[in-house]
């Protein structure tokens, strides 16, 4: 597994099909196999005002002045998107219904003629968190963001939808998950090192 890298992804759209609407806000966070981050950034994305619908705009806080001053071309952003991920590595896309997101991602760098960068195969945090709730016998109402981070304690009420903010709640939460699927500290096998490391990072910015 050291060969693969994850990009924890979180797009906001114009709405829910790829063909009809724009990305507007892209969130990434890249680790290494253990979960370790290595890199984050976010980019809010030019799109065209008419691929947005009016509920995806009240949603989001979509703002049609602030995205024309501060929005980048989608081309650039995914340049710089490439450039951030470890070079020589397989990179698996991962967030929380991340198959929604890598529609969008996948159809954009088709569109702009720049070769697709990630692996076919996907992560996602609502498999581990209802494999989670199977293993510890817990009945859950919702296989959403929201819900997953609720059950972890990491959020008490609405989750905001902004892309880099999910993205990192997303890692949060998958880190807690993995937490609890791992095996026990009797058995002498140790906690992977990103795991430990995010669940105390999240735990100091939970406290600040």
């Amino acid at each position: 597994m050291s060969g693969f890298a994850f990009l924890f992804i979180d797009c906001e759209f114009g709405g829910l099909d790829p063909d009809q609407h724009d990305i507007t806000e892209i969130g990434a966070i890249v680790t290494d196999y253990r979960l370790a981050e290595v890199a984050q950034a976010e980019w809010k994305v030019r799109a065209r005002p008419e691929r947005i619908t009016r509920e995806a705009a009240e949603l989001q806080g979509y703002d049609a002045a602030l995205w024309a001053r501060d929005a980048l071309p989608v081309r650039r952003v995914l340049t710089e998107l490439t450039a951030l991920l470890p070079k020589g590595k397989k990179i698996v896309p991962a967030g929380q219904n991340v198959r929604m997101d890598v529609q969008f991602v996948e159809k954009a760098y088709r569109a702009c003629g720049i070769p697709y960068p990630f692996d076919y195969h996907v992560i996602d945090l609502a498999t581990l968190f209802y494999a989670w709730s199977l293993v510890a016998g817990e009945t859950v109402s919702a296989l959403s963001l929201r819900q997953a981070a609720t059950a972890a304690g990491l959020v008490q009420g609405t989750v905001p939808h902004r892309a880099l903010a999910d993205s990192r709640l997303t890692l949060e939460t998958f880190r807690h998950y993995v937490g609890r699927l791992s095996l026990r500290p009797e058995t002498g096998d140790p906690e992977p090192e990103g795991v430990a490391a995010g669940a105390e990072g999240a735990a100091a910015r939970r406290e600040r």
